[in-house]
């Protein structure tokens, strides 16, 4: 519908991930809304540097 020919699921995925990383979520919180059971395949999505995520007050 778009014309995004090669967008994939993995794609909005990873996306989103990222953006909840960006928006202070906790790990456990990410996993629960990405379905992630480890944090070892829940970091492969995250490609964020530390700037980019708030910090816990």
């Amino acid at each position: 519908m778009l014309g995004i020919k090669d967008l994939r699921f993995h794609d909005l995925r990873h996306e989103a991930t990222c953006r909840l990383f960006e928006a202070g979520y906790q790990i456990h919180e990410v996993a629960h809304f990405t379905g992630h059971r480890s944090w070892a395949t829940l970091k492969r999505y995250t490609n964020l540097k530390a700037a980019d995520i708030k910090l816990c007050q």
